[in-house]
């Protein structure tokens, strides 16, 4: 039956001429002014085909065997484009296969006048108004449309989601999106706001970068499906790439359609959990930025309200994925300085082994201040420091840097705690008014035993002792730098042989479920349970930390997961610092008094045979003798006081002289005819490094020589890893 017969018998719809092809829509009766029948060109079939091809609703046409002869746009977009195929039978088009409709089709053939009734689509459940028109050749003409939204239900409600549903579906996602600040936010946003009420179930957001597809996030896929698809360069013939190209969105009711349309692409769609897609392309601006391809689980047809408000949500998403990328550009720069200004790498000393952790915040905007540093001083002494610049950016982050510089270049002028955190927060001060630090700067001497340490508006250390008794000092804390006035209180902790300091930020201890002494507690419980079971000291008379370095990284991951067990959901950074401190041991220190007359050089020289003999550092005899003459001969003619040379022996020779004067030893340029001032450029010369320290009564000069051989293997001495422990 042809396309033409089917227009002719679709009665009101579709207004039939008469017989012979004519008819008249001029003038009452068909008739001429002459009341002969008036004669008009019966319409080109290619013309009707072309019409009812463009219909707003689905049209085929079947013959009297029930076979399909013509089926239009909406039809084949409704339906699939092979189970319409001219010549299948009507009853194997799974999609309208409905328990009835055979019956009513024989019924409006029979009865050759046109029927209308609602019909539930098996596949998913939609309501349709079909209309069935018999043709006088025979056969049906059969119309129908998606009317699943305006249906009501037994119940009153109507069969799909409402059209105000929608709406305020849409302003739920206006305001979600602009809530979300990262890209994860955004396609958080279009899971919770989106997938329900078109009832679908997978989600893929994608960019385009450097003519390339990259996954964004996603929700129901597999990591290695998502692995498969990610960089997919734009050339590609693909789904996503088509709508990104075209800048308009392709909506694919099947599995069948899809590997009709991409036939190369079966093995993606083969394992995909979709047998539907919505692929959306993300335009802003004019340009297309990437996708968002919205799967079903199940062969779905997309109703015209489907595709207008998922097009419409598109342009949502669109505007708020840029806003986020652009957020996500500048979140990890700032987190790459941040990172970047902090330690990679810690250490190893012979006094001291640390690790340490570096937890950004899980819901923050934006980068914070907190730092933390281990810095070698001379005669092994070790310097530990932690601060946190108070507020968040970037400008936070860089003070963070210079304060960690400032720190650095202070502790190599060997000040003490006070006079350090004096000179901090005067460069605190002068950033303005509206800048403020905390600050712990403590420093370990391994032949005293004696931890100093000062505070500026910061947790006082903990020290844990090999029994597990973590013990918290009980001292004031002074102000935070740039609002404290000088001097800042100097305090003391005598270590046992090992112990651990901790150091940790406000961040790590405060949450929105408890303040800072509850989370002081629980640390206190954290540390001395884990040192109790592990057993993690060695035995009282062994060198080094027994569990190594692994056992200090071990024990910061177990007091961070156990502090901040979901750290997604802080507002603060935090940092920790864990050091394993080790006393010297007495037979590697060795120190003499000498007199204030030229006899001290000459005594220094035979201290330093007999001590290196008994050592086993023969090697260095010369040299050392050289050394002492040199710096006892400058004491003794330019300073003065109580003498004293004392010798270490570590990864390196350390060789002090004190004396009472606060006078400088310097370099000085030194001409040829002079017959003085080459002293120091010997002991320059001879040295790895050499220094000056201040004590309360006088100074040391202390120079380090490199160990000939080796001799003395000290554990740990690879340094190990910094911020985030990998």
């Amino acid at each position: 039956m042809a396309a033409g017969g089917a227009a002719g018998g679709a009665g009101d719809r579709y207004p039939a001429g008469e017989p012979d092809g004519s008819g008249d829509r001029d003038r009452p009766g068909g008739r001429d002014d002459t009341a002969r029948p008036a004669r008009r060109p019966a319409a080109p079939r290619e013309t009707v085909l072309r019409t009812l091809s463009d219909m707003s609703e689905g049209f085929l046409t079947v013959d009297e065997a029930w076979r399909i002869s013509f089926a239009n746009r909406e039809a084949v977009r409704l339906l699939g484009a092979e189970p319409v195929r001219p010549g299948r039978s009507l009853w194997q088009v799974a999609a309208i296969a409905a328990p009835g409709l055979e019956g009513q089709c024989r019924r409006a053939t029979a009865e050759g006048r046109p029927i209308g009734f609602d019909l539930t689509r098996p596949l998913d459940g939609r309501l349709y108004f079909l209309r069935l028109v018999p043709v006088p050749e025979g056969g049906l003409g059969i119309s129908f449309v998606d009317v699943t939204d305006h249906r009501p239900r037994e119940d009153g409600q109507p069969l799909g989601v409402p059209a105000r549903e929608r709406a305020a579906r849409m302003a739920e996602l206006t305001t979600a999106l602009a809530e979300a600040v990262t890209s994860k936010d955004v396609v958080r946003a279009v899971a919770e706001h989106v997938l329900p009420p078109v009832a679908a179930d997978g989600l893929v957001v994608e960019t385009l970068e450097g003519g390339r597809i990259r996954v964004v996030d996603s929700v129901g896929y597999a990591r290695e499906f998502l692995r498969r698809i990610d960089g997919i360069p734009l050339t590609e013939h693909t789904a996503v790439a088509d709508v990104l190209r075209n800048r308009t969105p392709l909506f694919v009711g099947s599995a069948a359609e899809f590997e009709k349309l991409y036939p190369r692409l079966k093995h993606l769609s083969d394992n995909s959990p979709s047998r539907a897609w919505a692929f959306l392309p993300l335009i802003v601006s004019g340009r297309a930025t990437g996708s968002c391809v919205i799967s079903f689980s199940e062969p779905r047809t997309f109703s015209e309200d489907d595709r207008t408000l998922l097009t419409a949500l598109s342009s949502l998403v669109a505007q708020a994925l840029e806003r986020a990328r652009l957020f996500d550009v500048e979140h990890t720069r700032a987190q790459g300085l941040q990172r970047g200004l902090l330690p990679r790498t810690l250490p190893s000393l012979p006094a001291v082994t640390a690790a340490a952790r570096y937890l950004p915040a899980g819901r923050g905007d934006e980068v914070g201040g907190d730092w933390y540093d281990v810095i070698p001083l001379s005669a092994d002494r070790v310097a530990m420091v932690i601060g946190d610049v108070m507020g968040h950016g970037i400008t936070e982050a860089a003070t963070m840097g210079r304060l960690r510089t400032a720190v650095r270049t202070l502790a190599d002028l060997d000040m003490d705690p006070d006079e350090l955190l004096t000179h901090l927060s005067e460069i605190v001060g002068d950033l303005g008014y509206d800048y403020y630090a905390t600050c712990l700067y403590a420093v370990f001497d391994p032949v005293t035993r004696i931890c100093s340490y000062a505070l500026a508006g910061h947790l006082p250390p903990l020290l844990v002792h090999p029994d597990g008794t973590v013990h918290t000092p009980d001292v004031d804390i002074n102000p935070p730098l740039g609002a404290a006035d000088p001097p800042f209180d100097v305090h003391e902790l005598r270590l046992p042989e090992e112990a651990l300091l901790v150091f940790c930020t406000d961040g790590l201890v405060e949450s929105p479920d408890r303040d800072a002494d509850q989370g002081l507690t629980l640390l206190r419980q954290t540390l001395g349970t884990a040192v109790t079971r592990s057993g993690y000291f060695d035995p009282p008379g062994t060198t080094g930390p027994g569990a190594g370095t692994a056992r200090l990284e071990e024990l910061c991951d177990l007091v961070v997961s156990t502090l901040l067990p979901d750290h997604a959901a802080t507002n603060d950074d935090a940092a920790l610092l864990i050091a394993h401190t080790r006393c010297t041991p007495t037979d590697d220190v060795a120190s003499c008094s000498l007199p204030e007359d030229p006899r001290a050089a000459g005594q220094a020289r035979e201290y330093v045979r007999s001590q290196l003999d008994v050592w086993g550092l023969d090697d260095l005899v010369m040299s050392t003798e050289l050394l002492v003459s040199e710096l006892i001969g400058n004491v003794v003619r330019h300073a003065g006081g109580p003498i004293r040379l004392r010798l270490m022996r570590s990864r390196s020779l350390i060789c002090e002289v004190y004396d009472g004067s606060l006078t400088t030893p310097r370099i000085r340029r030194v001409g040829q005819t002079d017959e003085g001032g080459r002293g120091l450029h010997l002991v320059a010369a001879l040295s790895r490094r050499w220094g000056t320290r201040y004590l309360a009564d006088g100074k040391c000069i202390w120079t380090e020589q490199d160990l000939p051989h080796a001799e003395r293997e000290l554990p740990h001495e690879d340094s190990h890893d910094g911020p985030d422990g990998v």
